[in-house]
């Protein structure tokens, strides 16, 4: 197995909603404000390599919606996801899995893009299964008003529409072993229903994909909650239970939003789990 950080894009968020009621002058400390209260936040997936599978964590916003939309979130950089698979030497067409931890536009918007004529949308990895679970699924298909922004239709019913959709099991609790894809999952849903945080067995280490479970380095204070999260007090235990095990068993945290910090670990201390150790991805993987 060989893995590999895919940088799918950069962009903007306000600090106050990544930080739902926290004041600012705690928050800031770790994730700086520009003048607009905005803060840093990375589109970072992940590419697993396994005997002859090609599976993508994954995908960012894509590139389909319109100037308008992504005027809201402040593009910086010139990463973007194919640049980035072709820097490791690959292809969107050699991908033969793509799991989505959760189908906000940030997480799967580049699933899916326009056709050629762009009369109509198409899978983006047209040799790859598109993973999900069913629970999810019917939760991002019929979205509550609350989140109903965020679940962009042209995002996620093209990858039914190819016939390409498939689903993972559900588990009994909050973890799933050996699924289909051959990794344990950590399903949350304070953030959304059935968030999967994907968590791989790598060189005797494992990694785990935190998605919006723990969005960046700064979140890792327990009541450190999104505004973004439908369920502010279930991501309080959900995140009290991941980072207790992180700690325990020495889990090494891949931050998907964190454009500063990359991969942590953490360790207990008298104020709670802290952070331990930051990485970079090149020095470990």
């Amino acid at each position: 197995m060989q893995l590999y950080p895919i940088q799918a894009g950069h962009f903007k968020l306000d600090g106050g909603a990544m930080f739902g009621v926290v004041p600012k002058s705690l928050w800031q400390r770790t994730n700086p404000a520009d003048s607009n209260n905005m803060i840093d936040i990375a589109a970072r997936c992940l590419l697993v390599e396994d005997e002859n599978r090609l599976i993508l964590i994954d995908t960012g916003m894509g590139n389909k919606q319109s100037d308008k939309f992504f005027g809201y979130y402040h593009l910086w950089g010139d990463h973007t996801l194919g640049k980035s698979l072709a820097a490791h030497g690959f292809h969107r067409d050699d991908i033969t899995d793509v799991f989505m931890t959760h189908l906000h536009f940030d997480h799967c918007g580049g699933s899916v893009q326009w056709n050629k004529d762009q009369t109509g949308y198409e899978p983006a990895f047209k040799n790859a299964h598109f993973w999900t679970n069913m629970d999810h699924w019917a939760w991002a298909t019929n979205p509550n008003k609350r989140e109903k922004a965020s679940f962009l239709k042209e995002n996620i019913l093209p990858m039914e529409d190819s016939g390409q959709l498939k689903f993972t099991g559900l588990p009994d609790g909050h973890f799933l072993n050996n699924s289909e894809l051959g990794f344990n999952i950590f399903f949350a849903n304070g953030h959304t229903d059935k968030q999967m945080i994907p968590m791989i067995d790598y060189k005797g280490k494992t990694f785990c994909f935190m998605a919006d479970l723990l969005p960046t380095a700064g979140h890792l204070s327990i009541p450190f909650v999104m505004g973004y999260d439908t369920r502010p007090l279930l991501t309080l235990d959900e995140k009290e239970l991941f980072l207790k095990k992180a700690a325990d068993d020495n889990l090494y945290l891949f931050l998907e939003h964190d454009a500063h910090n990359e991969i942590i670990t953490v360790k207990h201390t008298e104020k709670g789990v802290r952070l331990n150790e930051t990485f970079r991805c090149d020095d470990i993987f």
